[in-house]
């Protein structure tokens, strides 16, 4: 089935971000008494709104934290990435192909609007994302619900089953299956879980060069 939309999610899919602010997480939560490894962070929380992760986090330590802790996470992550962060290798040319089949593509992160627009903006590719983007802050709930996916199928004007979405996270195909739309699960990185991500419905693929004959194939 040819997509009439494919919607990606952000943050390790378009722009190489994850490994930087899982390393900066895993500082915060073992500053916090509850040592922990970036690679574990990722587990963990992957995918998920940071709020999200504050109610994870504060059955972790058992008490809470400040309510404006999330803020306080976003300035610190972009502070880092001010300094830069790469495209993943081989998006571009996705997105090239895509346009050149006339296929329209967007944006559904659990990252704010400041955050998508500084990691794209920084690796180059906000100026063809612009007003395509879709936040989890437009939405009662973030992933593992499909409201955000939703919200981008009905915003851009396609049936959820017409859709397809590329994701790097379990929580992120849980939403996509949810929305009932097919889930692509990029797993270039070793800490992916690639059994949840199979059990979560994704069909996973290594290299963003695999994606054109994934989406495009009779299968």
């Amino acid at each position: 089935m040819t997509p009439s939309l494919v919607i990606f999610d952000c943050d390790g899919v378009l722009v190489d971000t994850e490994r930087l602010a899982n390393r900066s997480m895993a500082e915060l939560v073992t500053e916090l008494g509850h040592p922990m490894s970036g690679q574990e962070c990722q587990q963990r929380f992957m995918g998920r709104t940071l709020e999200n992760v504050q109610e994870m986090i504060e059955e972790l330590i058992g008490r809470k934290l400040p309510a404006d802790w999330p803020d306080e996470v976003r300035r610190r992550d972009l502070k880092a990435f001010e300094a830069g962060v790469d495209a993943i290798h081989g998006v571009a040319a996705v997105l090239d192909d895509l346009d050149r089949r006339g296929v329209p593509y967007c944006v559904g992160s659990s990252g704010k609007y400041q955050k998508m627009r500084t990691t794209l903006g920084s690796c180059g590719l906000l100026p063809r994302l612009e007003g395509r983007l879709f936040s989890a802050q437009d939405c009662q709930q973030g992933k593992p619900a499909p409201d955000v996916f939703l919200l981008a199928a009905r915003t851009m004007g396609h049936s959820p089953q017409d859709c397809v979405v590329i994701e790097d996270s379990v929580p992120g195909v849980m939403a996509a299956r949810a929305a009932g739309m097919r889930a692509f699960a990029f797993v270039e990185d070793p800490s992916c879980d690639r059994d949840a991500m199979i059990s979560a419905g994704a069909i996973l693929f290594e290299s963003m060069a695999e994606l054109p004959d994934l989406l495009f194939s009779n299968r």
